[in-house]
């Protein structure tokens, strides 16, 4: 599966973007302003239409497939959610959504196996970065058909983006699609990490026929992850079994301006996903 944004714009407050993620790949997209990631993570997963452009998946533009193939994770005034439920209410609700036993019993049984017993009446709002993004993600998976997520604006939470990144990461590599949208500094935090874990393990020379056309010479055969600087650039984390990520193409103009009222309050409301068809 790969869903691919090509000069997509939602005017005033999204300036023209075009990037691809796909299965089995972890991709992070450079979002500034507290209201761009929500509308780049709403056309992203199909749920409103751009102004302008396409979103297609597997080259078809179809929204309401994306739509049932992607979870919008955390979106800011969207999908994420109140500050003072408790991350058991949390559970049972997005259990309830993805039409699974959603009592204090299985409730309490999918804590235990996520390993999040101890935080049941915590407010969600007042747990560690680590705690809800991988709870919002993992119960997001449940839902019936969904083969990836889009994560929106993490670093609004504080602490280190490497931790949220490895989320992303061990996500993708158990073959979903992985979208994140951060701003400049995750960025820079997440692409300087992975050099210090490059430049920190040993390094063993190829054997000499397997590469015979690369220059050894030069460092940029090290496996780091792919910095594109452009307008919405793009860090990339291939699984080894996914495809050739692509070129996101020549962004344009990104405006800092204002969010328009998105289509429904709840992204995975059935009356956001006909709202976003019309």
């Amino acid at each position: 599966m790969r869903i691919t944004l090509n000069g997509v714009s939602k005017q005033p407050a999204l300036g023209t973007v075009s990037l691809a993620y796909g299965t089995g790949e972890a991709v992070l997209a450079r979002a500034e302003t507290e209201q761009r990631p929500s509308v780049l993570g709403l056309i992203a997963s199909g749920r409103m239409k751009p102004g302008s452009g396409t979103v297609a998946i597997d080259g078809k533009e179809d929204s309401g497939v994306i739509r049932r193939s992607i979870a919008l994770v955390d979106a800011p005034d969207v999908c994420d959610p109140a500050p003072n439920v408790t991350v058991a209410g949390v559970t049972s609700e997005e259990l309830m959504f993805a039409g699974k036993p959603s009592g204090p019993g299985a409730t309490k049984r999918m804590l235990a196996t996520l390993g999040f017993d101890s935080h049941a009446r915590d407010a969600i709002g007042q747990v560690s970065p680590t705690v809800r993004i991988r709870l919002l993600v993992e119960l997001a998976l449940l839902r019936d058909g969904v083969r990836g997520v889009v994560i929106t604006a993490p670093d609004r939470h504080g602490g280190d983006p490497n931790v949220w990144w490895h989320i992303a990461l061990d996500v993708a590599s158990r073959g979903y699609a992985v979208l994140v949208i951060a701003g400049d500094a995750s960025a820079a935090a997440i692409a300087a990490r992975s050099l210090v874990e490059r430049l920190e393990t040993p390094w063993e020379a190829p054997a000499p026929d397997d590469d015979p056309g690369r220059d050894d010479s030069d460092a940029s055969f090290l496996d780091l992850p792919d910095v594109i600087t452009r307008p919405v650039p793009v860090i990339r984390a291939q699984h080894p079994d996914a495809g050739d990520p692509g070129d996101p193409g020549d962004p344009g103009d990104t405006e800092d301006l204002t969010l328009p009222e998105p289509d429904a309050t709840r992204a995975d409301s059935s009356d956001t996903a006909e709202s976003s068809d019309e």
